[in-house]
């Protein structure tokens, strides 16, 4: 973005978004928002499911949506950010208690 806009809201898309998915929001999240985020012409965009643990991440090609893969334990490039390697498992909370 050239310079801040004076206006309430961005005109710009951004070219990647990240979604961080919840049970009462995941179906929002594919089914809506994606969509919306492709018309607005949205490059890239990230699901993160800390429930499953997973980071899903999407190219926007041709106006549909194309899985990249899908991202666990893994240390990852991912893009758009394809040029550093991302320890995926950073972002889960571990579930072991300290002793």
């Amino acid at each position: 973005m050239p310079a801040l806009p004076t206006i309430p809201y961005f005109e710009l898309a951004p070219d990647w978004t990240c979604e961080v998915l919840s049970p009462s929001t995941t179906r929002i999240d594919r089914m809506l928002k994606l969509p919306i985020y492709g018309r607005a012409g949205v490059a890239f965009a990230w699901l993160v499911d800390p429930i499953q643990r997973t980071v899903e991440a999407f190219r926007l090609t041709n106006g549909q949506w194309s899985l990249l893969g899908i991202y666990g334990d893994d240390v990852a490039r991912i893009e758009p950010f394809e040029d550093i390697e991302f320890p995926v498992a950073t972002l889960w909370i571990l579930d072991e208690q300290p002793a």
